[in-house]
């Protein structure tokens, strides 16, 4: 168990360290001042490389950007298709957004009534009037032929987006577009179904043109380019091929986006600056350093040796924490550095019920060893229990089934994203990593230095 927490503490205190910082310490006559750079991780696996560089996300608030609110009007959208021409929206916006080139977007939708909107935040956006004609469009959906076949289209994309001829049909003529199973193959699918004078049009198209590609576009852009395999006259289509169930699922969406077409309007619009959120993050590092120094002063005076184990595990806490962040490719914002540093200071909150439990074993008369063991033991129904009503107000905080009766708030959702992460690594260190380090460090120590009638903070 050491070597599993030694090799678990290298990698994530790799991952967890910036790409690239300054180095400097030493004295007048011998001084050491470098910029260190940090390698990213580059291997083979099975042939496949694996390459990251690990970055840390960070949210609006903290790089700057903009934030819009944006109105869907449903008016015209029967009341049992609203929600997926909603999800449909958030989808085509995403798209947008990806063509923008911004980076870690957020794109949440919200509904209340007859109210439906969707959030989006545009962390380093800096033209605002670009952003906003891009995401107030409503989605186009169109049915292109490929008329003619051309060498350079492998080497342009616009000679290959020439290639398509506009055909007539639209997505107001698409009704439905539903992921499906190929009744042939038995595979993922996508099922297109057309109103009367969309059936007349696609029966035409697919007569005349069988063996050739139609492309579905959106907005300018291909999203799938299926070959018309027979003559389709009763207006039900198949799209099939190697899809995955998440991906058609995905591209039944994104057609739906254009089969239900959804007047999108700015309701509201906020930037905000970068020094803000620069300034705000030195407050915020600057307190949490100050608040970690105290509590590990606190531990180390009141626990001794024990202090210092729970400060080591501490310190493999903050590491284990940051590299998930970037791995699992958690947006920090402000909100969520707040529930970071308030789970740092809760990850000795299992320390100091185990260290007193000890302490009250020690005072019955029990050995060392054996008091370190009742301790753990006999504190975990305590640790349990507070740990897990942590965890559960994290999860109504983080809302992930998306209840209208709950919080939808990005930033409240951030905050309970980073506790509910916090918590789950403090039960570990404070319990596994604090009780090994324990078991290999204490006996080492005299039992002299750990008074039997020592006081300490109750529990």
């Amino acid at each position: 168990m050491v070597f599993f927490i030694l090799i678990l503490t290298f990698l994530a205190v790799f991952i967890a360290l910036p790409r690239e910082f300054r180095l400097k310490f030493g004295f007048k006559q011998w001084q050491v001042d470098q910029i260190v750079k940090v390698p990213p991780m580059d291997f083979y696996l099975f042939g496949k490389q694996i390459y990251s560089e690990f970055p840390l996300k960070q949210g609006l608030d903290i790089q700057g950007g903009m934030q819009v609110l944006l109105r869907a009007d449903m008016t015209k959208i029967d009341q049992i298709d609203r929600l997926a021409a909603l999800e449909s929206a958030r989808e085509v916006i995403s798209r947008r957004v990806d063509m923008f080139g911004i980076s870690e977007p957020s794109i949440q939708t919200s509904h209340s009534g007859d109210e439906y909107r969707l959030i989006v935040e545009l962390p380093g956006v800096s033209n605002a009037d670009e952003a906003l004609q891009l995401l107030g469009k409503t989605a186009e959906l169109e049915f292109k032929l490929q008329t003619t076949e051309s060498a350079e289209a492998t080497q342009s994309a616009i000679a290959y987006l020439n290639q398509f001829q506009s055909t007539g049909l639209t997505g107001q003529r698409l009704k439905r577009a539903d992921a499906q199973f190929s009744q042939n193959s038995s595979q993922p699918a996508i099922g297109l179904q057309f109103d009367d004078e969309g059936k007349k049009l696609f029966a035409k198209l697919t007569t005349d043109n069988v063996g050739k590609r139609m492309a579905i576009f959106i907005d300018g852009l291909p999203v799938t380019v299926p070959v018309i395999q027979e003559p389709i006259l009763d207006g039900q289509a198949q799209i099939s091929g190697s899809f995955s169930v998440e991906e058609a699922k995905q591209l039944s969406i994104q057609l739906r986006a254009g089969a239900l077409p959804v007047p999108i309007s700015v309701l509201e619009q906020r930037s905000v600056g970068a020094s803000l959120g620069e300034s705000s993050v030195k407050q915020s590092v600057r307190a949490g350093l100050i608040g970690l120094a105290l509590v590990i002063l606190f531990m180390i005076l009141l626990y001794g040796f024990r202090g210092f184990v729970a400060t080591l595990a501490l310190v493999i806490y903050a590491a284990l924490t940051l590299a998930i962040y970037k791995l699992l490719g958690v947006t920090l914002t402000l909100p969520g550095i707040a529930g970071l540093l308030l789970s740092i200071g809760m990850a000795v909150d299992a320390n100091i019920l185990i260290f007193e439990r000890m302490k009250e074993e020690l005072r019955a008369g029990e050995e060392l060893e054996r008091a370190m063991e009742l301790g753990f033991g006999r504190a975990w129904d305590s640790i349990k229990d507070a740990n897990l009503a942590t965890i559960l107000t994290s999860l109504v905080l983080i809302n992930p089934l998306d209840f209208n009766f709950l919080n939808t708030s990005g930033l409240v959702r951030g905050f309970g994203l980073t506790l509910l992460i916090g918590v789950l690594i403090s039960l570990f260190t404070g319990v596994v990593v604090s009780r090994t380090l324990l078991r290999v460090l204490l006996p080492l120590v005299s039992k002299r230095q750990i008074p039997a009638n020592s006081k300490g903070a109750r529990s």
